[in-house]
């Protein structure tokens, strides 16, 4: 598939907000169980962060539309789709995130039960967006219960890398717990994308020439695309590049979303309250971002759409 950078920052941007505000709510919850004070700028300046970059991710996504002023119409098969479902989603979740950080800055009480609905609606959130890919099964890589884990890891994992960079500013305290839990989400996430790309590695094509063209000769032989010129069919859904730069960003991502924020979360946990670790938690989410971005990217180019054995090339 060609991927849509549009696309790719909606769900990086939401799924490290969703990541954020999960976080929040776990560290409230735990350090009350446990009657540690954290300081309320912690969680008002998280929420904030959390709705402004789910905020751009929403922004994004207008990029991808033809017709932006008639994108209150996604709403309309929330029965049966997917995206229907994560547009109505995705504005519960900022505003619950919005409502939980104003609720933290006035000192409000209920901060917890507000947090823990939002919580739920970033799950929903979550499945919704990931089962839009996971329900085609005509595309194999995506047609996967690791797709909905990935995504869900995968936001996780930035998110709580972010609220560990926001707690070296304003929780010190927390490093020391938030560190070691980044890095677990990350390795996780490590593990079931390297497990997906194995997966994909084995896959073979279910359609063949045969199939795409309905010609049964058992010897067939394609001369010429389906269309001569450029076409909706043959920019949309092919990337259009080589297997070198397939492997490059395969790596890159390996690199950059994964091993080094994991070294970085990991090596700086010992020294919390500095601040170059506060410079370099920051460092380390901004690394990570970068990352995702290009495993998103690559998630949608590694996506061999069958179309593409009828328009894609030709002998």
């Amino acid at each position: 598939m060609r991927p849509a950078f549009s696309v790719v920052f909606l769900t990086t941007l939401c799924g490290a907000a969703q990541g954020l505000l999960l976080t929040l709510v776990i560290v409230e919850a735990l350090t009350r169980a446990t009657g540690v004070v954290v300081a309320e700028s912690f969680y008002v300046t998280g929420a904030a962060l959390s709705v402004g970059l789910g905020a751009l991710g929403l922004l994004a996504s207008f990029f991808h539309l033809g017709h932006p002023e008639r994108a209150w119409r996604a709403i309309a098969m929330w029965r049966t789709s997917w995206l229907s479902r994560e547009c109505i989603a995705l504005p519960v979740f900022l505003a619950g995130t919005f409502a939980y950080g104003v609720a933290h800055a006035l000192g409000w009480p209920g901060t917890l039960l507000i947090g823990a609905a939002d919580a739920l609606a970033s799950v929903a959130l979550f499945v919704c967006t990931a089962m839009i890919y996971a329900c085609l099964r005509f595309l194999q890589e995506w047609a996967s219960p690791l797709t909905l884990v990935n995504f869900v890891l995968l936001g996780c994992a930035s998110g709580c890398t972010l609220a560990t960079a926001c707690a070296a500013w304003l929780a010190p305290s927390l490093v020391a717990s938030l560190a070691p839990a980044a890095c677990v989400l990350t390795l996780a996430g490590c593990t079931t994308r390297l497990a997906s790309l194995a997966r994909n590695a084995r896959l073979r094509p279910k359609s063949t020439v045969q199939s795409a063209t309905g010609i049964r000769n058992a010897k067939l032989e394609q001369k010429s695309r389906g269309f001569t010129a450029s076409a909706f069919n043959t920019r949309e859904f092919f990337h259009g590049k080589g297997n070198g730069t397939l492997r490059a960003v395969k790596a890159g991502f390996l690199l950059g979303a994964f091993a080094v924020p994991f070294v970085l979360t990991g090596a700086l946990a010992l020294a919390p309250t500095s601040a170059a670790a506060a410079f370099a938690l920051g460092a380390a989410f901004v690394i990570q971002y970068a990352g995702l971005v290009a495993e998103r990217w690559f998630f949608f180019a590694d996506a061999r759409h069958p179309q593409n054995i009828y328009y894609q090339c030709a002998s």
